[in-house]
């Protein structure tokens, strides 16, 4: 099995198109435009991520960084083709996601979501996000959460 995962350094076919599977599979009202995608892309704070898997692409994740809330950034339209399910691939977009944040100072992510997706829930809570206060206007939103990734350095001192 040939897997891995990249940062876009410019918005491509690959990524539109699983953003389309995403708000078309969860329903999604606000949906991001090609430019903005694209200015995500741009931004050296933020980033999306594509997971290949025998270079197809199959899954993909969105990290845009919070203007309101320092050293914060807020995950965004994680999500998996069914047919590459059970493979761990949105442990492993999530991975790069917090590295990278780690890597830019951050030390919140943020997401939102809603009760229907107990799958994505559960992932979330296995991986440390807890409940916060609403963050935003998502209009769909009823579950607001985040997760402490810590800084740089107290990632580097756990390991010592």
């Amino acid at each position: 099995m040939d897997f891995r995962i990249i940062r876009l350094t410019e918005s491509s076919d690959d990524a539109l198109r699983l953003l389309q599977e995403y708000y078309e599979a969860v329903n999604v009202v606000l949906r991001d435009t090609p430019e903005t995608i694209q200015m995500i892309v741009d931004d050296p704070g933020s980033g999306v991520w594509l997971a290949y898997l025998d270079g197809r692409a199959v899954g993909c994740v969105v990290l845009r960084r919070m203007e309101s809330i320092p050293f914060a950034a807020e995950c965004k339209r994680l999500y998996v083709q069914p047919t590459a399910r059970g493979r761990r691939i949105a442990d492993k977009l999530l991975d790069a996601q917090e590295e990278f944040a780690r890597s830019q100072g951050l030390r919140w992510i943020y997401l939102d979501s809603y009760d229907d997706l107990k799958a994505a829930i559960a992932l979330y809570r296995r991986r440390e996000y807890v409940s916060c206060e609403r963050y935003n206007d998502n209009p769909q939103a009823t579950i607001f959460l985040r997760k402490d990734i810590g800084t740089p350095d107290e990632s580097l001192s756990s390991l010592r």
